[in-house]
């Protein structure tokens, strides 16, 4: 147990605090402070999975043809259920994407070939994106 000195609203109180083991919720991490000043702590930052084809390159319209599957709303991708080359059917399913942490299924509005993915698992999406194309 460590103890620390605590002021609340004025009050100084004397708290105990157990250490948490590190296997409980992940690694710990300590923070430097002194009883006379404030620390940040700024944690690392999240590592961003790359997109397959860049948003520039399709927003340059380098890829012309094909209908553009665009995000509907902004959320993470979970998962990616196509491949680029597959034959897809209209209401195929093509990612599911957390929203209000709920799943919602993105379907194929047409039937043909993916031409190209432009998102990846775990990737941070916006109203709009496209995710990707169908020829």
């Amino acid at each position: 147990m460590k103890k620390y000195y605590v002021t609340v609203n004025g009050n100084r109180y004397e708290v105990e605090v157990e250490e948490a083991k590190e296997d409980f919720n992940g690694p710990s991490k300590v923070l430097n402070s002194s009883s006379n000043r404030e620390g940040n702590y700024k944690p690392s930052p999240m590592q961003v999975p790359k997109p397959v084809i860049s948003k520039e390159k399709i927003l340059n319209n380098d890829i012309k043809e094909g209908e553009k599957i665009n995000c509907p709303m902004p959320g993470t991708i979970l998962n990616i259920n196509v491949k680029e080359g597959d034959n897809i059917k209209k209401g195929d399913l093509l990612f599911i994407l957390e929203a209000m942490k709920m799943e919602n299924e993105i379907v194929s509005p047409i039937s043909g070939t993916v031409i190209s993915i432009s998102v990846s698992k775990g990737q941070s999406v916006n109203t709009g994106d496209i995710l990707a194309i169908i020829k």
